[in-house]
């Protein structure tokens, strides 16, 4: 199994996100994700590796998104035969303590979303504004593209390799926000179990959020856009007529 850690200027969050997962779960791998941090995250990351051979490290050039520092990181687990993949922030607001039990849901499930929203999850030091941001872009989500997951947009799950290997069978373009949602609607529209855990989610203590304007219009736009592909199919297949068998000619 696993654990993808994507990372831009994360140097003061690295490192004990790193030491937790792996008392947390000492069988599983981690991938550093580094998309050309100036700050230094990438030689912190280097350096957690060369002490440590369950962690590695991807190098990017540059910032291109969380989107795309996912789908590097489902790439490189499936060509090395990962059966598992874990989503995890950088920035200590997943907990690597709760990793247990994603893992022990995906026994059951091709695909386990750590929720804030489902009865027993929670969030911690979010202002109001973000707390109406991200349940209110579920709920939007949700009914836009009828489906019943509670907290569409977060960031904290896991996937069978079997799911990765289906879903990114095809281009997925989005990113921040937009593509963990369209990860679960792919996921869901594919056939696969999905199924959603408590978590708390922790405010981060140092740096700063990647959460952007641009992030949140894009995520509204394109799930606008699939919601209204998603209604107009569902009309398609109402008004068109099932094709009946010939009758046989046959005397």
């Amino acid at each position: 199994m696993l654990v993808a850690i994507p990372t831009y200027n994360e140097r003061e969050n690295l490192a004990e996100v790193v030491g937790r997962t792996r008392r947390a779960a000492p069988e599983a791998h981690i991938l550093v994700v580094d998309d050309g941090s100036p700050d230094g995250t990438g030689e912190i990351a280097d350096a957690l590796a060369s002490g440590d051979d369950h962690v590695h490290v991807m190098h990017r050039a540059d910032k291109q998104g969380l989107g795309a520092a996912y789908i590097a990181a489902f790439r490189w687990a499936m060509e090395r035969g990962y059966g598992a993949v874990v989503e995890m922030d950088a920035d200590g607001s997943h907990l690597p303590e709760e990793l247990p039990r994603l893992l022990a849901a995906l026994d059951g499930a091709d695909v386990v979303l750590g929720s804030r929203w489902v009865p027993g999850g929670s969030v911690v030091n979010w202002p109001l504004r973000r707390r109406l941001l991200s349940r209110g872009g579920s709920f939007y989500a949700r009914i836009a593209l009828g489906i019943s997951v509670r907290d569409v947009t977060g960031g904290y799950r896991a996937y069978r390799s079997e799911v990765l290997e289906r879903v990114l069978a095809s281009d997925i373009e989005s990113q921040g926000y937009c593509f963990q949602i369209d990860m679960a609607r792919r996921s869901l529209d594919e056939g696969f179990q999905v199924v959603e855990v408590p978590i708390q989610f922790v405010e981060r203590t140092h740096g700063e959020s990647k959460m952007s304007q641009g992030i949140v219009l894009e995520a509204m736009a394109r799930v606008t856009r699939w919601g209204f592909d998603h209604r107009v199919d569902q009309v398609r297949r109402l008004v068109t007529p099932s094709k009946r068998q010939a009758p046989d000619t046959l005397s």
